[in-house]
């Protein structure tokens, strides 16, 4: 389990240069429109102090981070759920990703051209969110045809199965023919649950990036939001996102500096507490609802992700299958325990380690040891 991010947008809103920034991986650069062809894919760190804070008090033989996926895809435009442009052969790889990065081109710049050719965020968020509301409706027309036959006759199970789904795909062909998002929808868990395998691009959570120039972000640091930034983060108040915004020139920057010192040393300069990385993946980690606990011991140190609300056994599961099936107790105690008290024995003496059972729910930070039966 981790995060799984695909990043889109419009051509040229930069997308390909925040990729590359953030995962250091050559994805190919140019300044002309479906630039990328193949959804490149980056896996990186998940930056975590605490991951490191532990692993110097317990002083392992490695440290493991979590880890987040990055996917780049192609740029959409107008037409897309039709194919224009390279069309439906990159909506495919959107709906294969657990969180959607929306880049928006939030400067302006004469040599870098606009598809539209001039600087709109809520225009181009529109664009982008139509094509894929247009391409969910096609996939919810196409399921309802079908579920209206199953309802009508077969197996009661299945019978009752597409009775109960049919009034939620009549609800998401509204939503979706008016070119609102399937997030939008006003369902239980347990009828979102019967939509899963639908696997609707416009359900899945969003995250929009605002991407600068060096001038844009000076004076966001300010206090002081254009109104590209302005407006972005409206429309994503409207449905309950999270922005993120960053300057893709300077975190090409940060990526080709050499160690963590540099890195760290020009943060400070610009006046960034973090990384563009560091913001985004914290934003995923929000919107999704993931959480992190830790294994540590003489071998590894190592970071884990699960999902907000987890019991042990499913975290143990995370570790391996074996360890859920297996499940007998947890050892457990929060880092920030260790990191008052220095060592976990320390921890131990202070009465801070616990032994819970199958329905402990794993808080973030907790550190773990998993006991089972092999």
């Amino acid at each position: 389990m981790g995060l799984n991010c695909g990043i889109v947008g419009l051509p040229n809103v930069g997308k390909s240069t925040i990729f590359s920034a953030l995962t250091s991986a050559p994805a190919l650069v140019a300044n002309y429109p479906f630039a990328t062809i193949e959804p490149n894919v980056g896996i990186v760190s998940v930056p975590d102090k605490r991951l490191y804070r532990i692993a110097e008090l317990v002083k392992p033989k490695k440290i493991v981070p979590a880890i987040v996926e990055f996917v780049d895809i192609a740029g959409l435009v107008k037409g897309a759920s039709k194919g224009e442009g390279l069309g439906n052969q990159f909506l495919s790889h959107i709906r294969e990703v657990g969180a959607i990065v929306h880049v928006v081109r939030c400067f302006e710049d004469s040599d870098i051209v606009h598809v539209s050719d001039k600087i709109d965020p809520r225009s181009d968020i529109e664009t982008i969110e139509i094509e894929l509301a247009l391409a969910d409706l096609d996939t919810v027309e196409k399921r309802s045809a079908k579920a209206e036959k199953l309802a009508r006759a077969g197996d009661k199970d299945v019978v009752k199965l597409n009775k109960a789904l049919l009034p939620l795909l009549d609800q998401l062909k509204g939503l979706l023919g008016e070119g609102r998002p399937a997030r939008a929808l006003s369902a239980t868990p347990e009828q979102r649950a019967l939509l899963a395998d639908l696997h609707l691009m416009t359900m899945k959570a969003q995250i929009f990036v605002c991407n600068v120039d060096e001038g844009g972000l000076a004076d966001h640091l300010a206090g002081r939001d254009s109104a590209f930034i302005r407006a972005v983060r409206e429309h994503a108040a409207n449905e309950g996102s999270d922005v993120t915004v960053i300057c893709g020139k300077l975190e090409a920057e940060i990526a080709g500096l050499e160690s963590e010192e540099e890195r760290q040393e020009f943060l400070k300069e610009v006046g960034l507490e973090e990384s563009g990385l560091s913001s985004l993946i914290h934003a995923g980690y929000h919107i999704l609802g993931l959480r992190t606990f830790f294994t540590a011991g003489p071998d590894e140190a190592r970071a884990w992700t699960i999902d907000a609300g987890d019991v042990a056994p499913v975290a143990a599961g995370v570790i391996h299958t074996d360890f859920e099936k297996g499940f007998i107790k947890a050892e457990v105690y929060h880092c920030d325990d260790l990191f008052e008290l220095g060592s976990e024995q320390r921890v131990r003496e202070a009465g801070k380690l616990r032994m819970e059972g199958r329905e402990y729910v794993v808080q973030d930070g907790d550190i773990m040891h998993f006991r089972f039966n092999a």
